[in-house]
């Protein structure tokens, strides 16, 4: 299914969506007894919300914008940022949701318990429903398959490690976790064998795919980063890939529905609500990271909100293969690197990747 939103037909609204059924987004009337200049529960967040704080800044805007407008599958931080602060919570038609960008209200929706109806790999159900799994196997077969990957394509004069290393890697480590024939792997690992080690998370093949050619894009976009993570041990290596997690999450937006009214930053979402939690957003909002847009394994405020901190298969899996890809692709190709010109580009709205990238095996 593509990420890109269904803009529909002649009138530009999207074929079959009631728009005239949506809240208005004119700025209502705040609640009796509020403070001039309070946000009423569950409103859409405007400049005028500020009007006591002064005259609108050069450049500002009276109307929030969307997530899924035109151009933001290339370059969606700049409306992220416009979000985060001047719109901190604005619904948004085109998603049929209220939205939410800046890292505090971000985390704390991913884990509060009033936001329902969604699930994150390495949440606390994890920890209840994987009890029963082997990490070391998962470690053997993971490194085993990584290996096997690299080797293919070594002697290549160009590859592109999207199509031929990380769009395998996920998919046959599951398949080698539970014994399909290798010749099966696509057809079957995405079902019933993912589902019988991931559980709930069988799902997380294809969004492991994504975050690993965002990992490596991270790191070979900068020969500072080849050099120090070339050899490094395992601990620099996973603070890479939470890095990368941060910078570029798989997953862009996730979607939660409040069991009651929720206070967050610019106002309450109303119980009953859908909230799109713009996780892309958060992990760029520079309230929580220094220097959010720069990819730095060594900084000294990581984090990352793709997974939990709880134990699953799905979490432990991505991080070994993270780890072990960069093992192998050094080990079989030391001299490793992009071809000329060639410069890794993040594509998706709800979920984001480079869609190639080219690299010279032999340097």
């Amino acid at each position: 299914m593509s990420d890109e939103p269904k803009r529909g037909t002649g009138n530009g609204l999207p074929s079959g969506d009631p728009w005239t059924r949506l809240p208005s987004m004119a700025p209502a009337p705040p609640p009796a007894g509020a403070a001039p200049g309070s946000p009423a529960p569950g409103r859409v967040r405007t400049l005028a919300d500020r009007a006591a704080a002064g005259p609108v800044p050069p450049g500002g805007r009276t109307v929030a914008p969307s997530p899924l407008d035109p151009g933001a599958s290339r370059d969606p931080h700049g409306i992220h940022r416009t979000l985060r602060e001047e719109f901190p919570l604005t619904y948004d038609p085109l998603l049929r949701a209220w939205v939410l960008s800046r890292y505090a209200d971000v985390a704390a929706a991913l884990t509060d318990e009033r936001f329902t109806h969604g699930h994150r790999p390495g949440d606390p159900p994890c920890a209840r429903a994987h009890v029963d799994v082997d990490v070391e196997t998962l470690r053997a077969v993971t490194e085993r398959t990584a290996y096997v990957l690299a080797r293919r394509i070594a002697e290549r004069p160009q590859a592109d490690l999207v199509a031929d290393f990380c769009h395998w890697l996920p998919a046959g480590t599951v398949a080698a976790a539970v014994g399909v024939p290798y010749r099966d792997m696509m057809r079957l690992v995405r079902g019933r064998a993912a589902g019988a080690l991931a559980g709930e998370c069988g799902a997380q093949i294809a969004v492991r795919e994504k975050a690993l050619a965002s990992f490596l894009g991270n790191v070979l976009a900068d020969p500072d980063q080849v050099a120090a993570l070339r050899d490094a041990p395992a601990g620099l290596v996973s603070r890479a890939w939470t890095e990368s997690l941060r910078r570029d999450p798989p997953v862009q937006i996730a979607v939660r529905r409040t069991a009651a009214e929720v206070p967050v930053s610019g106002g309450v979402v109303p119980a009953g609500a859908s909230v799109a939690l713009l996780v892309g957003s958060a992990g760029r909002d520079p309230e929580r990271f220094r220097a959010p847009d720069r990819f730095d394994p060594f900084r000294n405020d990581p984090g990352q909100l793709t997974y939990g901190a709880g134990f699953c298969p799905a979490v432990l899996l991505a991080g070994f293969e993270a780890e072990y890809a960069l093992r192998a692709l050094f080990t079989a190709m030391p001299r490793l690197r992009l071809a000329d010109g060639f410069r890794p580009v993040s594509t998706g709205l709800i979920t984001r990747a480079p869609r190639s990238l080219i690299v010279r095996p032999g340097g």
